[in-house]
């Protein structure tokens, strides 16, 4: 009751100060909300690269503020009210652009009555999904009746959802109850670093400088995701000795772990020549470029690593809880592109095994990434160009 009240004076107070910000006409402005940075980054990128002038504007999260102020072009502004000022501006902003990226559920959407001509444009931070979200997600049965109009009325606020698969557009419009007009199929932008063979080896000799002891040797990527409950153990599932015993002549694990949970492991003393944590480093394709194996459960990094034609083994030692929990796509459990295994016992059989049948990566992959083919930041360019025009 307490977080609904919350919620309930924020947006009051987000829907008067929106009100007054649209007495001002709309401008030829592009506004990207950011939690996450790839997308906003490779369309940003790509508007500098064709030279694309209108008034460019990143509201982000704390977390990011920083990452994206060294764009000279841009205006950066933190939406918190930890800083008033920024806050109060970017709801003007909003009010007043044609053009709104957003990367994420956003409350505020739900009183965001925007006027005619906006496009509203969700770059949602997966190109694929596993776990169930959104209208779909179980949890949604207990949050309420008001709960669930709000979750409505904010996907209701998207007048288009990037894709990059016609299955992940049906997924989309289950999960927020849109329509199939709704999808665009630009693809998604944050993959197109995947067909660029000079910036996919920058991105090799970028990680060998931060972890010189990858360097020569075969990498296996254990990143699991985040899970709200037991996160103190979730990575301890994986027998990190009993893989270091078999593999550390020519191998090296790799550990990217969620930062909610990274500060509570630490790398053994005895493992610190074959364990590498880069739960840090925050470019998580930089570390799928130098991935030889991909060790995952409920992420959707395999979408984008599948692009690489490389093996994937999924370590879902839950999975009967998370099922019920959380509930996972059908789509994705029709074709898994990798063996899956219960135990950390499991995992290693399967690596000393290695077999591994490429086509069902393949298959995934055509799947999974039918529009992102290298040029998707430049069609949505495009997309927005005309918009502004118009």
């Amino acid at each position: 009751m307490a977080r609904e009240l919350a919620i309930t004076l924020y947006l009051f107070i987000f829907k008067v100060l929106f009100k007054v910000g649209k007495w001002s006409p709309l401008q030829d402005k592009v506004t990207f909300v950011v939690s996450f940075s790839e997308n906003n980054k490779s369309i940003y990128k790509e508007m500098m690269r064709q030279e694309y002038s209108c008034r460019t504007l990143f509201l982000t999260t704390e977390k990011m503020v920083e990452t994206f102020r060294k764009f000279d072009h841009a205006e950066t502004l933190l939406f918190s009210w930890k800083k008033p000022w920024d806050y109060l501006r970017s709801v003007y902003h909003l009010a007043t652009s044609k053009i709104i990226f957003v990367d994420n559920y956003y409350g505020f959407l739900a009183k965001s009555d925007f006027k005619a001509g906006v496009e509203c444009i969700q770059l949602w931070h997966a190109n694929g999904a596993i776990k169930k979200f959104g209208l779909e997600d179980p949890s949604i049965t207990s949050r309420g009746k008001r709960a669930e109009r709000r979750f409505r009325d904010v996907y209701d606020r998207f007048t288009k959802v990037a894709v990059g698969s016609d299955v992940m557009g049906q997924i989309f419009s289950r999960a927020f109850g849109l329509g199939e007009e709704r999808m665009l199929k630009t693809g998604v932008p944050r993959t197109d670093i995947f067909f660029n063979e000079e910036k996919k080896i920058k991105a090799v000799g970028k990680v060998h400088r931060l972890f010189p002891l990858l360097k020569g040797k075969k990498v296996i990527l254990y990143a699991p995701t985040y899970r709200e409950e037991g996160l103190s153990d979730a990575e301890m599932k994986l027998d990190l000795y009993s893989i270091a015993r078999e593999f550390s002549e020519d191998h090296k694990l790799v550990i990217k772990l969620h930062p909610a949970v990274r500060n509570q492991f630490g790398v053994p003393e005895e493992l610190k020549d074959f364990v590498v944590d880069a739960s840090a480093h925050r470019n998580m394709n930089e570390l799928l470029f130098v991935a030889d194996i991909l060790i995952t459960d409920y992420s959707s990094i395999p979408f984008e690593f599948a692009l690489l034609e490389k093996p994937i083994i999924f370590f879902m030692y839950d999975r009967d809880a998370y099922m019920e929990e959380r509930g996972m796509w059908k789509e994705f459990l029709d074709l898994i592109p990798g063996p899956v295994a219960s135990t950390s016992d499991e995992v290693l059989a399967i690596l000393k095994e290695y077999k591994f049948n490429k086509d069902y990566i393949v298959a995934f992959s055509k799947r999974w990434n039918e529009y992102s083919a290298g040029r998707s930041s430049k069609n949505m360019v495009e997309y927005i160009a005309k918009r502004l025009q118009g």
